[in-house]
């Protein structure tokens, strides 16, 4: 799969393809709650479509998705929240590529960017470094997850039934439409 196709929708690039608030709590492994909280504070913002009123639904890009399983294990370990915002700034500046094959050090304080085996180890080496987020891992547990969601077309709006063959309403709302 290229890195800039949605996962389980083949030769759809993803930033046509959109998840709604709970399929991204779903895949991120955060509450609701959560999710509405980031993104009034600006922590991570859908990148797709933000809410504009009362009865709007945010979307979010595969990629939110990522940032925000991301969010949650650094705040799950300790990482302050001023902290991982910077780091959240500082992933937005990366491409798909890039962020993919990154991984994220801390020591419950600072978060570090190692994009080669030899800064982790001398991350390791110097004391730094107490856990690690390999992006590339999160990258293929988000698509794990969404592949069983739903997304959804940005400009048509249809959905995007995941491999969950149970499914059946998905398919004949999208037949009907």
């Amino acid at each position: 799969m290229h890195a800039e196709e949605a996962p389980g929708t083949p030769d759809t690039p993803s930033d046509q393809v959109g998840y709604r608030g709970p399929t991204a709590c779903s895949a991120a492994g955060i509450t609701y709650r959560q999710l509405d909280y980031w993104a009034r504070t600006g922590l991570v913002e859908p990148s797709i479509r933000p809410a504009y009123g009362s009865g709007s639904q945010r979307l979010y890009s595969f990629r939110d998705i990522v940032v925000l399983k991301i969010v949650k294990r650094l705040l799950d370990t300790g990482v302050s929240l001023q902290n991982i915002r910077t780091a959240v700034q500082h992933l937005r500046s990366f491409g798909p590529g890039d962020l993919a094959q990154m991984t994220l050090m801390s020591d419950g304080a600072t978060v570090y960017e190692c994009s080669s085996p030899d800064e982790v180890v001398g991350l390791l080496q110097g004391g730094q470094g107490v856990f690690g987020i390999a992006v590339g891992v999160v990258w293929k547990d988000v698509e794990g997850a969404l592949s069983q969601l739903h997304g959804e077309h940005v400009d048509t709006g249809e959905t995007i039934v995941g491999d969950h063959p149970g499914d059946e309403l998905a398919r004949r709302r999208n037949r009907a439409g």
